[in-house]
């Protein structure tokens, strides 16, 4: 019998990484759910989905992701996909941000860095497989008014994305990127109605975007696509087309 293959979602426990998860469980996967503070959701994903494991971790601190890595080598001996999904915004304009919170949201970038570079050493070169799917966002290409540090940090992710496409070139690594547009999470049902319908405004499809529509690109990502490399996709409703 072949072994199941194995993903590892950061931020699995909600909105797009819980969808992730599920799509991936249902095509084959054993699942690592990482969560930071969302404990009780991911304990729930996890009955959900029927064969996972929850990973806890700050991805901002270094310790944090090294014992998350050991809780890893523990539970498995192959990481077939690592969807980069973590994230968070602190919406402020950039009188108001604090050098504390532009630094909290750089953190979590560091942190992506830091986890891939440790899966890739410990799993995928070994094995000369594997597949690296960066959740970045539409604002990364087109700004968002108030949200300098996360869309900066998008717009980082996409080039991380790029860079390590070349530097894996040969490896059997596939490195790619999914940009959501305006999908239907927590965080987009707590902007006002004002900013959701001007939002709709300008989305060819005229609806939000659900996580389930983004995760199927993840998990055609994670199990085809085998000519696609640095790319990054959007998941918008036609609102922007890269």
């Amino acid at each position: 019998m072949t072994p199941k293959k194995v993903a590892v979602v950061t931020g699995g426990a909600t909105g797009i990484g819980a969808a992730c998860c599920r799509a991936l469980a249902a095509r084959g996967f054993r699942v690592g759910i990482h969560y930071h503070h969302s404990e009780a959701a991911a304990r729930d994903l996890r009955e959900e989905i029927g064969d996972g494991f929850l990973l806890r971790a700050d991805l901002a601190r270094t310790d944090e992701v090294e014992a998350m890595v050991e809780v890893l080598r523990r539970e498995t001996d192959r990481v077939d996909c690592l969807v980069n999904n973590a994230g968070f915004s602190i919406n402020a304009d950039i009188h108001a941000m604090k050098i504390e919170q532009f630094d909290a949201q750089r953190g979590v970038t560091r942190g992506t860095w830091y986890l891939t570079k440790r899966i890739l050493r410990l799993y995928m070169l070994r094995r000369g497989s594997g597949r690296i799917i960066n959740i970045s966002s539409v604002t990364a290409a087109t700004g968002n008014a108030g949200q300098i540090p996360y869309t900066m940090e998008k717009a980082a992710l996409e080039a991380f994305t790029r860079s390590l496409a070349r530097e894996l070139a040969g490896r059997g690594i596939l490195v790619n990127a999914v940009a959501p547009g305006f999908i239907d999470t927590r965080m987009t049902r707590d902007l006002p109605e004002e900013v959701k319908r001007d939002l709709l405004s300008r989305v060819p499809l005229g609806r939000m975007g659900s996580p389930d529509e983004v995760a199927e690109v993840v998990a055609f990502l994670a199990t085809g696509g085998t000519y696609i490399q640095g790319a990054v996709i959007p998941v918008n409703g036609g609102l922007y087309g890269g």
